[in-house]
């Protein structure tokens, strides 16, 4: 039922019912725009003496037939520096959500009344009042009329014991899930509707994540307060159903986008793995290691929207590489590009032809140097530069999500309210 009444807003609005939406990586609430995007939103971290040193939502031009192609052609700030991190649009594709790992508040910025400009509409102050002590927002995740929020630590010792939360679109708080006692870590978390599964992965809590990274690592006894497990959940029922062992901090995850192929796939940013994650013929869930990425911090993956790559960032070295997993049960590299010092997040386009990357991780990991957006296109099989963005007069890249002039205000008026799924559904 709830495809069924997507797919009628989608096509309302004249896109692809496709599953995978956005840049590969989003969730499949989201309608999907196929062909070229015109803008990349960067949240960006404030560094204190650069502008007004204030976080801030960055738009570049992506549109190579524009004359500010590779430029940025806005900036929205926000009072203050939080940790900008990760950000997620709400299944309308109206509103797009941003946290701060430091003081956990959530900003909204509307982005469908113009593409190009968002603009700050709303501040979520109570995210650790309103969930009992969650802290660290960090990936958002859109459901039908929700938002669902994996948090990365706790108000009561910043460790990694921690929760999900959830949100309606007008900011609501909902209900707060908390992670069973023998996986407490929290990361990404991601979704396969026609399986009704859920993923999250596993990272560390505050203590560690807001410590300078020089000194984190020499400190052995905090170096073991690391996540090492992907838990499996009942999606419809959010609860867990299996915890599965990935020693090493497994960060993201990528669920494969075709129809049938039961599996999704993580890197391990302390063991430097990729790992396939895969469903059973007894229904049940295992791992695999497929790839030795080295000892170089994978910290961020893209998936090709025919399941046929898996990108990886790496941090340590600034270097992307590229596997082909037409078979997922082996990962072949098959491209590497140094992109520069920090190489840190990477996103696909939606129709798998461009790639963008930035570099920076953490203000307190982060290195001296210089902070981008990078944008590579597939070319004659090989992956071609095409722009650099200079980030340095605005702060330090992080989080991209693309978008579409097509999501303007004559999108908003295309679809009904009616005609959107309802997240009681999703939540039965």
């Amino acid at each position: 039922m709830i495809s069924r009444i997507l797919l009628v807003a989608v096509l309302a609005l004249g896109l692809s019912g496709s599953a995978a939406a956005d840049e590969t990586c989003q969730s499949p609430f989201l309608p999907k725009v196929t062909g070229q995007e015109d803008y990349v939103y960067v949240w960006t971290l404030g560094i204190k003496g650069v502008g007004d040193g204030n976080d801030s939502m960055v738009t570049v031009d992506a549109n190579p037939k524009s004359p500010f192609y590779g430029k940025i052609i806005n900036r929205a700030p926000v009072p203050g520096r939080h940790e900008a991190h990760h950000a997620g649009f709400t299944d309308d594709r109206r509103y797009l959500w941003a946290g701060g790992l430091d003081t956990s508040q959530i900003f909204v910025f509307d982005v469908g009344s113009d593409p190009a400009k968002p603009k700050l509409v709303k501040t979520i102050a109570t995210f650790v009042k309103d969930t009992g002590g969650l802290v660290g927002p960090h990936t958002f995740y859109a459901l039908p009329g929700r938002m669902l929020i994996s948090a990365l630590s706790n108000a009561q010792d910043g460790s990694g014991r921690t929760g999900l939360a959830e949100y309606s679109n007008d900011g609501k708080f909902i209900r707060a899930i908390w992670m069973p006692k023998e996986a407490p870590y929290l990361y990404d978390v991601r979704v396969n509707v026609n399986l009704n599964r859920m993923l999250t992965s596993s990272f560390t809590g505050k203590k560690n994540y807001m410590r300078p990274f020089g000194e984190l690592t020499k400190d052995a006894e905090a170096m073991k307060n690391f996540g090492g497990s992907v838990v499996v959940w009942d999606f419809h029922a959010r609860k867990p159903l299996q915890v599965l062992s990935v020693p090493g901090a497994p960060l993201e995850l990528r669920w494969a986008l075709l129809p049938n192929h039961n599996y999704a796939f993580t890197a391990t940013a302390l063991t430097g793995k990729l790992v396939l994650i895969y469903q059973q013929e007894d229904g049940t869930w295992t791992t695999k290691d497929i790839a030795e990425i080295g000892a170089n911090l994978p910290v961020d993956i893209s998936i090709a929207p025919d399941d046929s790559k898996i990108y990886v960032n790496s941090f340590g070295d600034g270097t992307l590489r590229v596997y082909d997993v037409t078979n997922p049960m082996e990962g072949k590299l098959i491209e590497q590009v140094k992109l520069g010092e920090m190489a840190n997040m990477v996103s696909s386009s939606w129709d798998g032809k461009r790639l963008y990357a930035t570099n920076s991780l953490l203000s307190q990991w982060d290195k001296p140097g210089d902070y981008w957006l990078k944008a590579y296109a597939w070319e004659n099989g090989k992956l071609v530069a095409k722009f650099t963005t200079d980030f340095n007069p605005v702060g330090r890249a992080h989080i991209m999500n693309l978008n579409s002039k097509a999501f303007g205000p004559r999108a908003a008026r295309a679809v009904p309210a009616g005609q959107r799924a309802s997240a009681n559904v999703a939540s039965r």
